[in-house]
C-alpha cells in the first residue's frame, strides 16, 4: 500500500472523480489501481473556493516502481503500519491484579488494554454507572438538585461523556495509539467515519452506549468494575527513604492491595488531590484558564465560516478556533467549541456554579457555544500545589451567588459586557444553559485582568468571525475546569516521582486534554503496568 497526501477535489464530487484524481496523481492506468481507502478527509475552508483534502491509501500494481518514481515527493510514500501490538501478556499465575482508579477515558483505556493483555484489572469509580449518572445529571439541569458524587464530572465515562465528544488532538503520536483508541470506539458502536474524518466527534448519546459496551468487554475479559467506590487513602510503606504503594483504602473502610495502581483521576477530583498531597505524593501547580461560555446563533457562525457554502451537508455545523494576545500579556482563546450544542451545568460541589459545553452527534441545536477563556499562571495563585483549586473555588462560589444561589448561572449580553453595564433581559439569542440563567453584570465574576483582556479580545475576534461581537450574543459564567490546575508528576517509567507503584495519568494528573489524548495516555499507563508486572 502507498499513501497519497494533499489530494484536493471540489466540495461536491463523485467517487469516480476521486478515483480519477488518484490515477492522475500517480500517473497510472485504471487497471493498475487495485483498490483504495480514505485515511483522512478534511477541507480547505476558504469561502471563495471550498475544497476537500484527502489522504488516500492505495493498492497499486507495481508499487515499488511507483514509490521509486515519487521518491522525492513528500506527498507520496509507503503506508505506515498503524496496527497496535501488545507489549506484554499476563503470566499464567497473576501475582496481583492491578487497580485502576477512575473510569473516564484514561481509566477506560487503561483497564481495557490491561484486560486485553490478560491482567484482569479492578476499576474503582467513585461515581455511578452511566445510565444512573445521566439521571443524576439531569436532576441538576432540570430540578436544581446536585448529587456531589454523580454529575457531569464524576461517574462512568468521565467528564467527556457530557461534551461534544471530540476525537481529535494535537499530541505527538508516533506509535499511532490514537488509531487504537478510534478502532476501539468503532468496535463499541461509534460511526466508522471517525476513522477518516479530520475532526471527528460522537456526541453524548452515542458515548453512553459505547461506554457500556467497553465496560462489558473489560468484564468479559476478567476485569471488574466497582462503582460508587471512592478511594479515600493510599496504603504506603516507606523503606530506606523510598515510598512504595501497597494498596488503597476506600470510603467504606475496606482495603484493596496492589503494588500497581493507575491513577486516572479527572480534573475535578479535588478531595482526592488533597489526600494525595497529604500523603506526600509529589505534585506541582500548572497553568490553566478561566472564562465564560459564549453563545451565538449557529447560522451566524456557519455564514461567517462557510460563506455561500453554509448549510452544506458535507460541512455540517461550522466550528471555529480563535486566539488573541491582549495588551496586558494575557492570551484569550476559544476552548472546547461546540457547534449546534448547549451550555451545561458542570459543577461537582455544592454551592458552586461551573459551565461547560455539550453537543449531540447531530449538532443541530440552534446555538453555537464555546469557552472564551483567559490564561492563568501559577503566579496568579501563589500558595503551593493546591492553590489553583482554591482559586477555582472562589470564582465558582461567587458565580453561584451572582446566579441567585440556586445553580442558575450568571449571564450577560456581549454588548452590555463590552459597554460595562448589567444585562436585564434576554435578546435575540436564547441562552441554552439549564437549569437557567440570571441576568447580571459579569465584571466581578473573573479577575480584573481577565475581564480587561476579554473586552479587548471580542472585537478583535469579530474581525475573523463576522458578528462575533453581536450585542445579543450571550456570555454565561463561569468556565473554570478547562484543565487540571496541577500536575501529579511522573517519570519516564510513568510512575510517580516519589511513590513507586503509583501511575498517574490523564486529565487530572495534567497529562491529557480531551477524550483522545486521555485515551492514548491510558494505553501508555496500561503498557507500563503490564511490563512492570511481567518483569517482576
Amino acid at each position: 500500500m502507498l499513501r497519497i497526501a494533499e489530494l484536493k477535489l471540489p466540495l461536491e464530487h463523485t467517487s469516480e472523480e476521486l478515483s480519477a484524481a488518484i490515477l492522475q496523481r500517480l500517473k497510472i492506468r485504471a487497471e493498475d489501481l487495485l483498490g483504495f481507502s480514505v485515511h483522512k478527509r478534511s477541507f480547505d475552508a476558504r469561502k471563495s473556493h471550498m475544497m476537500l483534502t484527502y489522504i488516500i491509501d492505495a493498492e497499486v500494481a507495481g508499487e515499488g516502481k511507483i514509490l521509486a518514481k515519487f521518491k522525492a515527493d513528500p506527498h507520496v510514500g509507503p503506508t505506515p503500519d498503524m496496527s497496535y501490538h501488545y507489549v506484554a501478556q499476563a503470566p499464567a499465575a497473576l501475582p496481583q491484579r492491578p487497580l485502576v482508579v477512575g473510569f473516564g477515558p484514561c481509566g477506560i483505556f487503561a483497564a481495557l488494554l490491561l484486560a486485553q493483555m490478560g491482567f484482569k484489572p479492578i476499576v474503582l469509580e467513585r461515581g455511578r454507572e452511566v445510565r444512573k449518572r445521566t439521571q443524576d445529571t439531569w436532576g441538576l439541569w432540570r430540578k436544581h438538585i446536585l448529587n456531589p458524587e454523580s454529575n457531569v464530572q464524576y461517574g462512568e465515562g468521565g467528564a467527556g461523556t457530557f461534551s461534544d465528544g471530540k476525537l481529535y488532538s494535537q499530541i505527538k503520536d508516533p506509535r499511532h495509539l490514537g488509531r487504537k483508541v478510534m478502532e476501539e470506539f468503532v468496535k463499541a458502536g461509534a460511526p466508522e467515519e471517525i476513522l477518516w474524518l479530520a475532526k471527528p466527534h460522537i456526541g453524548t448519546f452515542k458515548l453512553v452506549g459505547m461506554v457500556e459496551k467497553m465496560r462489558a468487554e473489560i468484564i468479559a475479559l476478567g476485569g471488574e468494575i466497582r462503582f460508587e467506590s471512592r478511594v479515600d487513602d493510599l496504603i504506603i510503606d516507606e523503606r530506606d527513604g523510598q515510598k512504595q504503594l501497597r494498596g488503597v483504602r476506600l470510603a467504606d473502610g475496606s482495603e484493596l492491595f496492589s503494588e500497581h495502581v493507575v491513577l486516572a483521576l479527572g480534573h475535578s477530583a479535588r478531595d482526592t488531590f488533597a489526600m494525595l498531597h497529604e500523603r506526600g505524593v509529589f505534585m506541582e501547580p500548572k497553568p490553566f484558564s478561566v472564562g465564560f461560555r459564549i453563545e451565538h446563533p449557529q447560522s451566524l457562525i456557519d455564514k461567517a465560516r462557510w460563506g455561500k457554502y453554509a448549510g452544506n451537508e458535507i460541512l455540517g455545523a461550522a466550528d471555529y478556533k480563535l486566539v488573541h494576545h491582549a495588551a496586558n500579556g494575557r492570551a484569550v482563546y476559544s476552548f472546547c467549541m461546540c457547534p449546534g450544542g448547549t451550555v451545561v451545568a458542570a459543577t461537582s460541589e455544592e454551592g458552586r456554579v461551573v459551565t461547560n459545553g455539550m453537543s449531540q452527534y447531530s449538532r443541530n441545536e440552534r446555538n453555537a457555544n464555546s469557552g472564551l477563556v483567559v490564561s492563568i499562571d501559577p503566579s496568579d495563585y501563589p500558595g503551593g500545589a493546591l492553590a489553583g483549586i482554591e482559586f477555582q473555588r472562589a470564582l465558582e462560589s461567587h458565580a453561584f451567588v451572582l446566579g441567585g444561589s440556586n445553580y442558575n448561572a450568571p449571564a450577560q449580553l456581549v454588548g452590555d459586557f463590552l459597554a460595562g453595564r448589567p444585562s436585564t433581559a434576554v435578546g435575540s439569542v436564547e441562552p441554552s444553559y439549564k437549569p437557567g440563567v440570571t441576568w447580571t453584570d459579569l465584571s466581578s465574576a473573573l479577575p480584573d485582568f481577565a475581564i480587561a483582556a476579554m473586552r479587548e479580545a471580542i472585537p478583535e475576534m469579530a474581525k475573523k468571525i463576522r458578528g462575533y461581537d453581536m450585542h445579543d450574543a450571550v456570555l454565561t459564567g463561569v468556565e473554570t475546569r478547562t484543565s487540571s490546575p496541577l500536575r501529579i508528576t511522573r517519570g519516564d517509567d510513568f510512575q510517580s516521582l516519589n511513590v513507586r507503584g503509583l501511575y498517574p495519568g490523564g486529565e487530572g494528573a495534567g497529562y491529557a486534554g480531551g477524550i483522545l489524548s486521555a485515551g492514548v495516555d491510558g494505553i501508555k499507563l496500561a503498557e507500563a503496568v503490564a511490563l512492570a508486572i511481567a518483569r517482576s
